[in-house]
């Protein structure tokens, strides 16, 4: 089952539809599978986004991003990631991590679904030198990412807290 979210005309349309990034200081990029339960995380927050305050940032839902999030990135002053995070703790923990400071922990953001993790995809943006002046990395925690499973109810109670708190993130970028 593959998680179907409604445009801004009321229809429905898969997950992984995301609009080329238009030039905009501060970009937001949703990452995760939209078929595999909690990993569709990101994809979740970025249409929430979108409603919320895509007329004034750019907003990308990129399913399977992989080494693509490199391309995506490109041209951005600020790059917010949003992606599924492993790393023990509970389902539901939310992670900020400053992308732009250094390494950040490959362990937290597995290959799985996404060919490389972000931590890998962060670390080639660096090294090709487009990686954006402040990258801001949200991992939510999951708890359940097989094929056709259903969002768990710890990661969906976090969703509106992510969404505050990249708005947050946002205004303060903006000021």
């Amino acid at each position: 089952m593959r998680a179907e979210l409604p445009d801004e005309r009321g229809k429905k349309r898969a997950s992984g539809e995301s609009r080329k990034p238009r030039s905009s200081r501060i970009r937001i990029i949703g990452l995760g599978n939209g078929m595999r339960g909690d990993d569709a995380v990101g994809l979740l927050v970025a249409h929430r986004l979108r409603q919320e305050i895509g007329d004034r940032v750019d907003v990308i839902e990129a399913e399977m991003a992989g080494v693509d999030l490199v391309e995506l990135m490109k041209g951005a002053n600020v790059a917010i990631l949003v992606d599924a995070a492993r790393s023990g703790q509970a389902a539901g923990t939310i992670h900020r991590l400053d992308g732009s400071a250094g390494s950040i922990s490959a362990p937290i953001f597995p290959r799985s679904s996404h060919a490389i993790g972000t931590a890998d995809a962060l670390e080639l943006a660096r090294a090709m030198g487009v990686l954006p002046a402040t990258v801001i990395v949200y991992g939510v925690e999951v708890e359940n990412t097989e094929v056709g499973r259903p969002l768990s109810s710890a990661v969906a109670k976090v969703l509106e807290q992510v969404v505050g708190r990249i708005v947050q993130d946002c205004e303060a970028c903006r000021a």
